[in-house]
C-alpha cells in the first residue's frame, strides 16, 4: 500500500497476452502502486526453447500491449544486461536507479512459487524486494517447506503473505503459439496491436 511502490514483472512474454496484463494491473491496483513494469527477458534462465521469439520482437510487442495504460510500462533493462537474466540482477539495477525510498515488488505466477528455492541468489532477492505471487481464485498454497532450505522462516512468511488472488484468465503463450502454427485466430487472446505485429513479422509460424 505504497503510492510510490513499483512492481517488476519479468517473463519471456512469448508472446505477451491479456492474462499477463490483467494480472499486472490487478496487483498494481491491489497494492496501490505507482506502476508495474513489464520486463521481457533476453535470455530467461528457465524458459529457453527453440520457440522463443527474438528478444527485440518480444520487447516491441510488450511496448505495444501497454500503450495507453497509465499503470503499466515496458522496460528493456533485461535486454541491455547481457548474459542470463537472473531476477536478482534486475532488482539490483532498479534499486540503484530508484533509490532506497521506493518499495520494490517482484511479481511471479503461482506455478513459479514451488521452484522459488532454486532461484539464483534468492535469499538476497527476498531482502531487496517483496515477492508477490499472482494466483487464480481458489488457488491452494503449495508446500513452501523447500524454501526453508535457503530462506529464513521470516522470509518464507513474507512470501506467503505476498500471495494475491487475481482474476482467472485461462490464456497461455503456449496455446497462442500453437494456434498460430495451426493457422487459427488469436483475436481476443492478445491486444489487437500485438496480433497485428505477430502477423506482420511472421512470428511463431514455423515453430
Amino acid at each position: 500500500m505504497n503510492g510510490n511502490g513499483v512492481a517488476l514483472f519479468g517473463g519471456s512474454f512469448n508472446p505477451i497476452h491479456f492474462g499477463h496484463l490483467i494480472a499486472a494491473r490487478a496487483i498494481a491496483e491491489h497494492l496501490s502502486l505507482a506502476r508495474a513494469i513489464l520486463l521481457p527477458a533476453a535470455y530467461p534462465p528457465h524458459k529457453w526453447s527453440s520457440e522463443l521469439a527474438p528478444a527485440e520482437h518480444r520487447l516491441a510487442m510488450t511496448r505495444l500491449a501497454v500503450e495507453g495504460e497509465p499503470l503499466l510500462e515496458a522496460s528493456d533493462v533485461e535486454l541491455r544486461q547481457g548474459g542470463i537474466n537472473y531476477s536478482i540482477r534486475t532488482v539490483e539495477a532498479f534499486r540503484q536507479e530508484l533509490g532506497g525510498d521506493v518499495r520494490l515488488y517482484w511479481i511471479i505466477g503461482g506455478d513459479t512459487l514451488p521452484d522459488l528455492h532454486m532461484w539464483h541468489r534468492i535469499r538476497e532477492m527476498v531482502d531487496l524486494c517483496r515477492i508477490v505471487t499472482a494466483v487464480r481464485p481458489g488457488f491452494e498454497t503449495p508446500d513452501l517447506a523447500p524454501l526453508l532450505s535457503v530462506l529464513s522462516p521470516q522470509q518464507v512468511a513474507r512470501i506467503r503473505e505476498g500471495i494475491i488472488s487475481t482474476p482467472r484468465v485461462d490464456i497461455s503463450s503456449t496455446e497462442i503459439r500453437w494456434r498460430i502454427r495451426e493457422g487459427r485466430s488469436i483475436r481476443y487472446l492478445v491486444p489487437e496491436s500485438v496480433r497485428a505485429y505477430i502477423a506482420d513479422h511472421g512470428l511463431y509460424r514455423g515453430t
